[in-house]
């Protein structure tokens, strides 16, 4: 038996799961947020009870030592030592990992290499590491990256039609992110319907505050929505997704607005949040919308016109869809978008679906009717266990 660490790391949080492995057991979870402000939040679950104080966190060594701590204190380990590998979710592998890879001193340089096409994200993976590497000098490292399963796409997929030498000089191409998730949910899918993933096309829709979309043909990524950065695709949270260039610019010029301000406006205030004006909070927006508020409506109508026009062109580059998988926060809960995505390619991929066992389904379950010729299931996803199971695989463990 092996206790393994996973670890998803963000600017100003972690999140962790102990994995008691090969049994795949959850022995605890948590999430460390607010880190380097004032007060932090540490939160952990203990044998089903989540506890939660506001500590001091400036920085992820101290997020670390207070995780580590906690393990012990609580009797989920009787010693740190019993902890043997950790892995590290990473979001921007760039064009150099199409797998998990152990940690080495040329792994750390291209990650490092990488923190230009993702700035907040691996610059947070690294340091996180480097705590747990100083906190417990003799376990093993895996890094498991995002864009890793998306290497499979080809280059009329990822190739972007500007100046040629972009790509060859600034890497500048479609590299996609969720991708551990995306691998995640098709081969859960297939175990499902005890199929061989390398039989099946399948389209993936991971659809969260962040949401991307996989036509995944055989086993393997022939495209995936968002792009260079997790901002590329469909409309998401805060995010706008794929818009006109010159939307930028135009704004830009007119408003007189630096790039770091439209880089926020894109980010952070657009999506969801922008057309509402409400809230980046798909349940906020469904609120809404039930009360009358215009707004709402366009926001919930726009988004799944993006998910059905990014569906509908897999539809044609995969030739045939066997699956449709929903997944993720909006994937697995927000039972009227899901309706409302499936109504829309009822007629085009000749799909049926129970709607009343739609509308109550919040956890692993097909949702369409026998007679359909898409299958249709809401599939929670686990990043943590995929990241876990990659580390063993990797190591050998």
């Amino acid at each position: 038996m092996s206790k393994i660490m996973a670890v998803n790391s963000g600017s100003s949080s972690l999140k962790f799961q102990l994995f008691d492995m090969p049994a795949e057991k959850v022995l605890t979870s948590g999430n460390i947020e607010r880190i380097g402000l004032e007060m932090g939040i540490f939160g952990i679950n203990v044998n089903g009870e989540k506890i939660s104080k506001e500590v001091p966190v400036p920085n992820h060594e101290v997020a670390v030592k207070l995780l580590l701590e906690a393990l012990v204190e609580y009797g989920i380990v009787k010693d740190l030592s019993e902890i043997e590998a950790a892995g590290h979710r990473i979001v921007q592998g760039g064009p150099y990992f199409s797998d998990s890879v152990a940690v080495d001193d040329d792994v750390i340089a291209k990650v490092t290499e990488m923190i230009s096409l993702a700035p907040l994200h691996n610059a947070a993976h690294l340091v996180c590491y480097e705590a747990f590497k100083k906190a417990l000098p003799d376990i093993k490292h895996v890094f498991v990256f995002d864009t890793a399963f998306h290497q499979t796409m080809g280059p009329e997929s990822y190739i972007y039609p500007v100046p040629y030498e972009w790509y060859e000089e600034l890497k500048v191409r479609k590299y996609g992110a969720h991708g551990t998730s995306h691998k995640y949910v098709a081969q859960r899918t297939a175990d499902i319907m005890n199929k061989d993933i390398r039989g099946l096309n399948i389209i993936t829709l991971h659809l969260g505050s962040g949401a991307s979309i996989s036509a995944i043909k055989e086993g393997k990524v022939i495209n995936t929505s968002m792009g260079l950065s997790p901002l590329g695709g469909i409309m998401m949270g805060t995010r706008c997704g794929d818009i006109d260039p010159t939307v930028v610019y135009y704004v830009q010029k007119k408003k007189g607005y630096t790039p770091d301000e439209m880089e926020t406006f894109l980010n952070k205030k657009s999506g969801m949040l922008g057309i509402s004006g409400i809230s980046s909070d798909s349940r906020d927006v469904e609120a809404a919308m039930k009360q009358g508020n215009e707004r709402a409506k366009l926001t919930y109508d726009l988004y799944v016109n993006k998910v059905i026009n990014i569906v509908g062109g897999y539809v044609m580059q995969l030739g045939h869809v066997d699956v449709l998988t929903f997944t993720a926060g909006l994937g697995e809960h927000a039972t009227n978008v899901r309706e409302m995505i499936c109504k829309k390619l009822e007629e085009g991929l000749g799909l049926k679906v129970d709607y009343e066992l739609n509308a109550k389904t919040h956890s692993e379950m097909e949702i369409s009717t026998p007679d359909s010729k898409v299958r249709v299931f809401v599939v929670p996803t686990n990043e943590e266990l995929a990241i876990v199971r990659d580390t063993v695989r990797i190591l050998g463990l």
